[in-house]
């Protein structure tokens, strides 16, 4: 797995150094009058600061190798454009810059096409986030983004759900003790107009068919979002016995859900 790779890219990152702020303040000093090999130093010894951070986005099955040189390329921006005369620590200013540039890769890459204006404004509006949370050092709003970019809110909003990745439904949101709770659990279907108002009588319905225990579980478990676990814990029984319950409820609402769907069919 990527977390236990030693060598990215030919560099052998249990071996790289990591420089202390005296260290990187020099060399940054020496940059500015010009130092070829202090701008050098400085790339090499803040590589595990790029590897550190990629391990933020190695969920989404890129190759680690990829990833480490684009966060290079950021890296080497930050390098090269960092202001020493402000009283701003080189790691605050690199970390935003390599975040935005891994960020705008995927984004480059990603299989939906989105325009390049929205593309843009969306990147834009990254890189005003990552410097606002430098700045004041907490998540910063729609409404500061919108107003430091000079645009409206809403377009903000659109622009960075343009580039969300999209994901599977069926996609594991927490998992306890082999209860998952996937994507598709945490949607509501709404029940607007009159097929769903006759399917909500149905419903309660079928609920009646339950016992007082598995009445209980149902509820908990769809009403309350909580686990087999935590059911469990709460009643007093073994999480196979919620599940067996769980699943027993589920067939007798299934059951008469088909029924009442069938006769309405008949009308």
């Amino acid at each position: 797995m990527y977390y236990n790779k030693v060598e990215i890219c030919g560099v052998n990152t249990a071996g790289l150094k990591t420089l202390t702020d005296e260290e990187k303040r020099a060399l940054l000093l020496r940059l500015k009058e010009g130092d070829e090999q202090a701008r050098q130093e400085l790339i090499y010894g803040n590589l595990r600061l790029v590897l550190s951070i990629i391990q933020r986005f190695t969920g989404r099955r890129e190759n680690l190798d990829d990833l480490f040189q684009v966060g290079c390329i950021g890296l080497v921006k930050a390098v090269d454009h960092f202001n020493t005369d402000l009283d701003v620590k080189f790691s605050t200013y690199a970390v935003p810059m390599i975040i935005g540039e891994i960020r705008r890769y995927l984004r480059d890459n990603n299989s939906i096409r989105i325009s390049r204006s929205v593309r843009d404004l969306a990147y834009r509006a990254l890189q005003v986030r990552e410097a606002l949370m430098a700045e004041k050092q907490e998540e910063p709003g729609a409404d500061a983004i919108a107003e430091k970019l000079g645009v409206k809110k809403s377009s903000v909003y659109q622009a960075m759900e343009a580039i969300v990745e999209p994901i599977s439904l069926y996609e594991p949101v927490f998992s306890e003790n082999g209860d998952s709770v996937y994507v598709i659990d945490q949607l509501r279907d709404p029940g607007a107009g009159e097929e769903g108002w006759l399917e909500n009588i149905a419903l309660r319905d079928a609920m009646k068919q339950l016992t007082e225990r598995e009445t209980k579980i149902i509820s908990m478990r769809f009403y309350k979002n909580k686990t087999q676990m935590e059911i469990a814990n709460e009643i007093g029984i073994s999480q196979a016995q919620v599940s067996r319950l769980e699943k027993a409820a589920l067939e007798k609402i299934r059951r008469h859900m088909s029924v009442s769907e069938s006769k309405r069919a008949r009308v």
